[in-house]
């Protein structure tokens, strides 16, 4: 029932439209990663608007093995791009914290993404930009993303699509093979994205969009996963005074 191609035109002709009305030349700027989401993102952005209004920003931790997929997505669609090694960053911040304040195990993994965002929006606000967010619907309907960190940007592509419908649009939009089925990792404990979910992307987009899965036990989790992480998507709980008299 996917109709592939209509959702990319029209997923084009909405970014196009939210920079008319959210920064008239202004430029998208994008965190390439070299996987999938970023990859599609960038393709998307390009055809919207021309590769020379989109930017991006690799932000390697130190060496990252894989960065080799960040150039070449960014030599394919041919659009200007800035390195920027954010590991000195993390690295001040953390022997900036005073010896008895032990900082737990999530501060750790969560403390790059965040640093990667900060830099995003300096880019940003430095080369009249617009962050794009490359979060899709399988990866927020469970979490997995890292709140006022991946989570966030000025605009969002893919926060609807399934990472299969993902997949779709990305081959629609000839990227190479090996960027759209790159195996999904956050590039920070060393495993793919489905060995710390617990479940396939396959299994998690089929419950999505059917209701369907046959193992109750990753049912179970998914749904788990799925209330305590809602918080991520919803605008901070803000106090409602009662000004009346």
């Amino acid at each position: 029932m996917f109709d592939a191609e209509k959702v990319k035109n029209d997923c084009i002709a909405w970014i196009r439209k939210f920079f008319e009305e959210n920064g008239s030349g202004c430029n998208a700027v994008i965190g390439i990663s070299g996987g999938k989401d970023s990859s599609i993102v960038a393709a998307l952005c390009a055809e919207a608007l021309g590769r020379e209004r989109v930017i991006g920003v690799l932000m390697p931790c130190g060496e990252q093995n894989d960065i080799d997929m960040s150039y070449r997505l960014v030599n394919h669609l041919g659009i200007k791009y800035y390195v920027i090694d954010i590991k000195n960053a993390i690295e001040g911040l953390k022997s900036a914290f005073p010896t008895e304040l032990e900082l737990s195990n999530q501060s750790l993994v969560n403390l790059p993404p965040r640093i990667r965002m900060s830099t995003l929006y300096a880019v940003s606000q430095s080369c009249n930009g617009r962050v794009a967010n490359t979060c899709n619907l399988s990866e927020d309907w469970v979490g997995y993303s890292t709140r006022y960190g991946d989570s966030v940007g000025d605009f969002s592509p893919l926060s609807n699509l399934t990472v299969t419908e993902v997949k779709e649009i990305g081959r629609l939009l000839r990227l190479p093979n090996e960027l759209v089925d790159k195996v999904p990792s956050d590039g920070l404990c060393g495993k793919t994205d489905e060995d710390n979910l617990g479940f396939t992307y396959a299994e998690l987009d089929h419950y999505i969009r059917t209701g369907k899965i046959e193992d109750s036990e990753k049912k179970k989790r998914i749904d788990s996963l799925h209330r305590k992480n809602l918080f991520k998507l919803q605008l901070m709980p803000c106090f409602m005074p009662d000004l009346k008299d």
